[in-house]
């Protein structure tokens, strides 16, 4: 399953993706976990240290090998230098499955052992002072969608993604990329403010959307919740002394999250499950191609100086019964 955490910055999804990731593999499920924030804090958030979070290895720097790995033997690419983020598979592409080992894991995977187990952690990487003024931030996130366009997860396979603040992945196609979305929104107007856009952005694209309230204190903070989101408001998550001290270094055995907050992190994995029998993946694919030709008409075709619109294979269906083939 593929699932993103969104929000505005500071709302907590970071610490909610963090403690999901954990739970996952406190139950020795499959998980690869991605930060595509401009933060770049979902290490330090499993544990890892300054040092080991600075020397884990960026996508964005390993884009080449990424390309030229998913290209493989697709005849609709001329070549590696004219694949853009949203270049979709076909015949003879490369796809990437969660339980393998394959050169884009080796380059820009690093696992992550938690107390439960391991998960292979990949990064976008830093936006840097070297970047200001010359990219944005869209270009370092290209290969967390390259990867996705070309990714075939099963049921009880995991692809946690904690996404940049705000509304920024509707800047592309990738947001459609995921069988579920928990938007984590604080009980203040603030809060829900991003919830209202993601809402509004993705009516018409099928995109399951759940709200995760984080630092709700009281009935009041609740009430509020439900009026703005209504139905889409799947849990909340208590205030919690576990990530209290996880935030200063000292994380106590994960089995002693507090219990409410253990519930809840099963609530969204019953979410997860549960969109699993709602998968489509000939629309899942259809819209890959949607976002890729505009992509195309607006910046790739003048870019690579190709018309991209013939890297689609119109016979082509992502879906679990093709990675044996492709």
């Amino acid at each position: 399953m593929k699932i993103a955490f969104v929000g505005k910055g500071g709302s907590g999804k970071t610490t909610l993706s963090s403690l999901f990731i954990r739970h996952l593999a406190a139950t020795a499920q499959p998980v690869v976990a991605v930060d595509a924030d401009i933060n770049q804090h979902l290490g330090p958030a499993l544990g890892l240290d300054e040092a080991e979070a600075a020397a884990l290895p960026a996508l964005g720097e390993h884009l080449p090998l990424v390309k030229d790995y998913l290209r493989g033997t697709n005849p609709r690419i001329a070549s590696a230098d004219t694949m853009i983020k949203t270049t979709p598979p076909g015949a003879g592409s490369r796809l990437l499955r969660v339980r393998e080992n394959n050169p884009v894991y080796d380059a820009c995977a690093r696992p992550v052992e938690l107390d439960g187990g391991a998960v292979r952690l990949m990064v976008t990487g830093p936006f840097t002072d070297a970047d200001l003024g010359v990219s944005c931030y869209h270009s370092k996130t290209g290969a967390v969608e390259l990867c996705l366009n070309h990714l075939v997860d099963g049921r009880d396979e995991f692809v946690v993604v904690d996404m940049t603040a705000g509304s920024d992945s509707f800047a592309s196609g990738m947001f459609t990329r995921f069988d579920i979305t928990f938007l984590v929104a604080e009980p203040t107007r603030k809060g829900v403010s991003v919830y209202r856009q993601y809402k509004e952005y993705a009516r018409d694209f099928g995109v399951v959307l759940k709200v995760v309230g984080n630092k709700v204190r009281d009935q009041d903070d609740l009430d509020f919740l439900r009026a703005e989101v209504g139905d889409d408001l799947l849990v909340t998550v208590r205030h919690s002394d576990w990530v209290r001290a996880m935030e200063k270094g000292r994380p106590p055995r994960f089995e002693l999250l507090e219990d409410v907050n253990r519930r809840a992190l099963r609530m969204l994995e019953i979410a997860a499950d549960a969109t699993y029998g709602l998968r489509d993946w000939e629309r899942y694919t259809q819209q890959m191609v949607h976002f890729h030709l505009k992509n195309a008409r607006s910046w790739g075709n003048e870019r690579t100086g190709a018309d991209l619109a013939a890297q689609v294979d119109p016979g082509f269906v992502l879906d679990e019964s093709v990675t044996a083939s492709a």
